[in-house]
């Protein structure tokens, strides 16, 4: 009989199974999805669900904004064009039915200012001797109005002008023969009185260019005001008189507006002095300055009914 070999030490005992090392989490993560695919793209498609869920809210919020502004600027439009058809209904009819009146008002004054021009013409063979010549006389003049008592500020240069001359013979035709030199100066005098004295001075400083003498109102801001009450006196005093005859009420002005008309009375006196034989020696001529007419014309548009 086959003898059974009692166990013992020289037995061999089983092996135990080799256990292999954890994986990492991340490869669990790994084994999972492969292991349950439909779990994992079932999750991922409610990830990308509520992603786009979440998109779509708030590109549906953004156009609800921006079609509020456009309605509340579209509102706002109709709003103002109706405010504004409010205030021209009718304002066609109103304004037809208007009258303007005008009138001029006046007033005479005084004149307290002398304005004149004086100059010299000098000629010479050329234009440095033409030049010298006008040179003194000017200057004598110069001084002549400062010793009467005229400022400076008030003497200006109106011109100073330099030309050639020329003679013409039939045998050379034209020919230089030499240069005139003019220069004038505008002269304002507070004292008009002066006018008298400096219209004077042509004659003994051999001045031969004197003109444009004229008495003015220098400040007439005063007397404007006073042709416009007048003025104004008048247009009511008409408007008056056309609302009894022609029965209607003036409710309203319309418009209004005025200008200055006229201007300073003066003297023209242009000429020269040489020819006119107004030489040294003679004596002050006589000015009469007389009175200024300060005038405005004023109209004023009226609304009837």
């Amino acid at each position: 009989m086959p003898v059974k070999k009692a166990a013992g030490a020289g037995a061999r005992r089983p092996k135990k199974p080799i256990m292999p090392p954890p994986l990492p989490e991340e490869k669990m993560d790994d084994v999972r999805k492969l292991c349950h695919p439909h779990a994992h793209m079932s999750h991922m498609h409610r990830g990308h669900m509520s992603h786009c869920s979440g998109f779509a809210k708030k590109l549906i919020v953004t156009f609800i904004g921006i079609l509020l502004v456009y309605m509340i600027v579209f509102v706002g439009t109709l709003i103002r064009n109706e405010i504004k058809e409010y205030e021209y209904i009718g304002l066609s009819d109103r304004m037809e039915r208007t009258i303007m009146v005008d009138a001029v008002g006046s007033v005479e004054v005084k004149p307290d200012v002398a304005t004149l021009r004086m100059g010299v013409k000098t000629q010479a063979k050329t234009v440095q001797d033409a030049q010298t010549e006008n040179t003194e006389k000017m200057n004598s003049l110069n001084k002549s109005l400062k010793e009467l008592g005229i400022s400076e500020d008030y003497i200006k240069t109106a011109n100073y002008d330099v030309y050639p001359q020329y003679d013409w013979t039939a045998e050379e035709g034209s020919e230089l023969v030499g240069y005139e030199v003019s220069q004038s100066v505008m002269i304002k005098m507070k004292d008009t009185d002066l006018a008298e004295k400096v219209l004077a001075l042509a004659g003994q400083l051999g001045i031969t260019d004197v003109g444009q003498l004229e008495y003015i109102v220098d400040d007439k801001e005063i007397y404007l005001e006073e042709a416009r009450k007048d003025a104004l006196e008048k247009i009511a005093s008409k408007a008056t008189l056309l609302s009894r005859s022609l029965g209607v009420s003036f409710v309203n002005i319309v418009s209004y507006d005025e200008y200055e008309s006229g201007g300073g009375d003066g003297y023209g006196v242009n000429r020269l002095f040489a020819e006119a034989g107004f030489g040294g020696g003679a004596p002050e001529p006589v000015l009469e300055e007389g009175l200024n007419e300060v005038s405005l014309n004023v109209s004023v548009t009226f609304e009837i009914r």
